[in-house]
Order: C-alpha cells, then sequence, then structure tokens
C-alpha cells in the first residue's frame, strides 16, 4: 500500500542549496605537499561559530552549474580551474529546516589560489572568515559536511586512477615527479617511481615535450595533458549552466 504524506508533510518549505568541496595542494611549514580545501566560519544559528563548506542558496533564476561558480566566489573569492556536479544530499534531519543541498567539487592550482587571493586583498575585497585545511585533519564542520567531504575525498581518489583528473592541480607543463606527487597526496600514500612511469607510458593521457626542467638534478622532461582525453569522464550527459 503507497503511503500518502500528510498535507502539512506535502507542502512543508524545502530549500535548494549549493555547496562546493574545492581541493588544491598547498604547502605545509615545512613545505611537504598537502591536499587542502577552504572552509567558511558560520556567523549565524545554527552551527553559529562552526566552520562549514562554501556554498549558499540557489536563486530561482539561475542554473545549478552557475550557482556553484556564484556561492563558490561570493563565500571565497575564488573561481576553480575545474568544477563538477557531485551528489545530492537530502536527509531529512541534516537541518533544522528541510534543505537539499546539491554538491560539487572543484579543482584549483596553488598558484591560482595564491594569486586570486592576492587580487581580492588588492581590491580591498578579501572574503572573511575564509581559512584553508588539510582535508584529512578537519575540524568538526557544521550540518553534514563532515561526510560530504568523507565522500568527495572518496570520489577523487577513486577518479585519479583512472582519468586525467589530477591536471586540474597541476600547470600546463609538469615533471613526472610533479605529477606522482600530485597523486601521492590525493592518495595518501608513496607510489613506486618505475611502476608509476610504467603506467603513465601506457596510457594515452599524457604527451612529452621537447622542452626539460634543469636544475641541481638531471634535467627532466616536461609533459602535458592530451586535451583530447577529457579531464573527467562526465558519461552522456551535455555540459549544464
Amino acid at each position: 500500500m503507497t503511503r500518502t504524506p500528510a498535507p502539512e508533510t506535502r507542502d512543508a518549505d524545502v530549500r535548494v542549496a549549493v555547496s562546493t568541496v574545492i581541493f588544491s595542494v598547498r604547502r605545509d611549514e615545512h613545505d611537504e605537499p598537502v591536499l587542502s580545501l577552504p572552509l567558511v566560519r558560520r556567523t549565524r544559528d545554527p552551527f553559529d561559530g562552526r566552520w562549514a563548506l562554501p556554498g549558499g542558496w540557489l536563486d530561482a533564476t539561475e542554473g545549478l552549474d552557475v550557482a556553484a561558480s556564484r556561492t563558490l566566489a561570493e563565500t571565497t573569492g575564488l573561481t576553480p580551474s575545474y568544477l563538477e556536479q557531485l551528489y545530492a544530499f537530502g536527509a531529512v534531519d541534516r537541518s533544522p529546516t528541510r534543505v537539499v543541498s546539491i554538491v560539487y567539487w572543484a579543482l584549483l592550482r596553488s598558484d591560482e589560489v595564491d594569486a586570486q587571493v592576492a587580487a581580492h586583498a588588492r581590491g580591498g575585497d578579501a572574503p572573511e572568515n575564509v581559512e584553508w585545511f588539510d582535508a584529512t585533519d578537519l575540524p568538526p564542520l557544521a550540518f553534514d559536511h563532515d561526510d560530504i567531504v568523507e565522500y568527495t575525498l572518496w570520489r577523487l581518489r577513486n577518479k585519479v586512477g583512472y582519468s586525467r583528473i589530477a591536471h586540474g592541480l597541476l600547470p600546463d607543463e609538469f615533471t613526472l615527479a610533479d605529477l606522482r606527487e600530485v597523486n601521492e597526496t590525493i592518495l595518501g600514500k608513496r607510489l613506486d617511481p618505475a611502476n608509476f612511469r610504467r603506467q603513465v607510458d601506457t596510457s594515452d593521457t599524457l604527451i612529452p615535450t621537447e622542452r626539460f626542467r634543469t636544475g641541481s638534478h638531471r634535467p627532466a622532461r616536461l609533459y602535458r595533458y592530451n586535451r583530447d582525453v577529457e579531464l573527467a569522464d562526465r558519461g552522456p550527459l551535455p555540459t549544464r549552466h
């Protein structure tokens, strides 16, 4: 027998929010790479003073992708190089009011983060209450944002093995050591350099250039990604706006 909701339940106000988990590989005080994400400190109830993911309400006149970009810019001042819709979180008890959150994930190079933050500082419009954290060592977050980050990390670690998703965290040209470091930072473990090189050599995602990075060690060849290969498999859906 089908259960029919009571009229007051059917008519309850359900709001739609958009949140974004944005990753970057930042350097800590020991110059070690850390998979990091920005959080925004809440300044009102519920969860006043608690850290939360960047986000905001969906406007009735805008698409989800536009809302994700807008709310991310408004709360952090950041414009990512890669943005993808991830999942919808809609547990009834996830918020004191009935809220469904459409969650996106985004990637941004560390130098792009620094440049965008500096530009806002010079313009005097730097967002407040924003701080970067180690994605694997977060304080307790508002709402169900701990679960959202955990799920997003799982998705990122799964995708890095079969897509060129790491490109969103690398410059246009990079060495194999750079690429391996990003993969190690995402996965949280060391990778054997020889095995990693063999895997790269058998893939069609990288194109060797004729340029080398020189320094105190042996010159290292620079590579670039094959742009004919999608950054990540989005499936049969068209690009949304």
